[in-house]
């Protein structure tokens, strides 16, 4: 569905104003619409690779956006779910500038322990000084971690549950709706200290 502008009028895709994505960006929906199409067709890296003939590590380093696909590949892979290629790298609604990470994409799964898990909420393929995390701390799990780069901080805020947020010699209890933010290239934690699971989201700042 095309959204209207406010006179009621059909907006112009920006392809139809001539828009033209920069390689960067067709790279990025080609590694989404990847692991969009494999998710809802419930198909694992090995029964992707079997389709198409690539190879499960090349298709994982598409998927992450670590490599950029030649061309006879992203043919493969388009072949493979039954499509054109012009529909693979097309993103849906034509133009659309809006990148999205479903919840169910297992390739933003950063880490999972008994302690914690962590999905990434950035881009994977990105360069980038900002980071955004969900972090989902079990009862009595903490995410510890050694001095990042000198001048990197965190932005903390709590969604459920209470937690303990240690910065160096520095440390505050919050609970659901606090946020902190403290230095990030020293050596610090956030511990679970309350009953059931704590639920955080996090943000860090590269100088």
């Amino acid at each position: 569905m095309t959204p209207d502008t406010p006179t009621g009028h059909a907006a112009p895709s920006p392809s139809a104003a001539g828009f033209v994505p920069a390689p960067e960006a067709v790279q990025a929906q080609l590694c989404r619409r990847v692991r969009e199409l494999r998710a809802e067709r419930n198909w694992s890296l090995d029964a992707l690779a079997k389709a198409s003939g690539v190879s499960r590590s090349m298709l994982s380093q598409v998927e992450r956006g670590r490599a950029n696909p030649t061309l006879a590949v992203a043919f493969r892979i388009a072949r493979a779910f039954g499509m054109p290629l012009a529909e693979l790298v097309e993103a849906p609604g034509v133009g659309s500038q809006i990148a999205v990470i479903r919840a169910a994409d297992r390739a933003f799964h950063y880490r999972s322990d008994p302690d914690c898990t962590i999905r990434t909420l950035s881009p994977l393929h990105l360069e980038k000084d900002v980071e955004f995390y969900e972090v989902q701390l079990r009862e009595g799990g903490g995410l510890r971690s050694s001095p990042h780069y000198q001048g990197t901080r965190e932005f903390l805020t709590v969604v459920k549950g209470r937690v303990r947020v240690t910065s160096d010699q520095d440390t505050e209890e919050l609970t659901a709706g606090d946020s902190a933010n403290y230095r990030a290239d020293v050596a610090h934690t956030i511990l679970n200290t309350g009953r059931g699971g704590a639920l955080v989201f996090l943000v860090v700042i590269y100088s």
